[in-house]
């Protein structure tokens, strides 16, 4: 029969398999940012998770950057549906709706809390566009077909698709290029386009990104290189050399790190 004595040897000699509370650091906590449109107002406020492998814990230098030519460019998303691919915190997207886009569908990597993180905030800047806009978060797979709920708003495509510093996922281009065909809406005017409207209306995937790792720009680059073999069109639209690179202790040339290139991909 065991002793208390005994009793507590035993418990003792279980606990030194347990990890002290103390063993492991905690997880990050969730942060908060804000982005002000240009214009002075309105003031979004976002969510980002406490820590992320796919990065969705950070408000990107290229989000911002491309928030910032939509805002000088309204005419891209007034009015016109709106897919923002990888959105992490989905600020080019918020921004959007902001300006006017008649449906903005925000994703990324099926991760609840990624996904959960992108809904509140869709929540929280809900009362910065008209009652009319349709804003939802989504989880999505890059080369995967659409479920139900993002089919609902696709139609025939999206206008518009936002792709925000996602081209360092080398192994993803195929995927992303997929998403970009499967995604966009077809041209109804294809080739040379006949008047301004006509320009502005066709359908466009704005692919923007940093070349963080200088190195790797060519591998970078070939994205469109798939994009170009699978009958799309690419064109360099946009190119701003910021104050400072997005990780400053990162290695390489700092004038790429600062970069930011804006692309279009469309349908020949």
């Amino acid at each position: 029969m065991a002793t208390a004595d005994s009793d507590t040897e035993e418990d003792n000699s279980l606990s030194i398999f347990q990890e002290p509370a103390t063993f492991r650091p905690p997880p990050p906590e969730p942060t908060k940012t804000s982005y002000t449109l240009q214009r002075g107002s309105p003031t979004l406020n976002l969510h980002l998770v406490g820590s992320s492998p796919l990065w969705g814990h950070i408000l990107w230098h290229t989000s911002t950057t491309l928030a910032v030519y939509l805002e000088q460019q309204p005419w891209l998303v007034q009015g016109k549906t709106v897919l923002e691919l990888g959105a992490g915190a989905g600020l080019p997207g918020l921004v959007a709706a902001i300006l006017g886009a008649r449906k903005v569908c925000l994703t990324d990597y099926p991760d609840t809390d990624l996904i959960e993180n992108l809904a509140s905030n869709v929540k929280e800047c809900g009362s910065l566009w008209r009652s009319e806009t349709e804003v939802v978060a989504e989880g999505f797979l890059w080369g995967s077909s659409p479920d139900s709920k993002m089919k609902s708003m696709l139609e025939d495509g999206f206008d518009v698709l936002i792709l925000s510093d996602l081209l360092f996922n080398h192994s993803e281009h195929v995927k992303l290029v997929a998403s970009v065909k499967a995604c966009l809406k077809r041209d109804s005017t294809p080739g040379q386009q006949s008047s301004q409207s006509s320009w502005k209306d066709r359908p466009r995937a704005l692919v923007f990104f940093t070349p963080h790792r200088p190195w790797l720009y060519k591998k970078d680059l070939d994205f469109f290189e798939v994009a170009r073999r699978e009958g799309l069109v690419v064109e360099k639209v946009f190119e701003k050399v910021l104050e400072r690179p997005m990780f400053a202790e990162d290695r390489g040339d700092e004038k790429m790190r600062r970069t930011v290139e804006g692309w279009e991909v469309r349908w020949s």
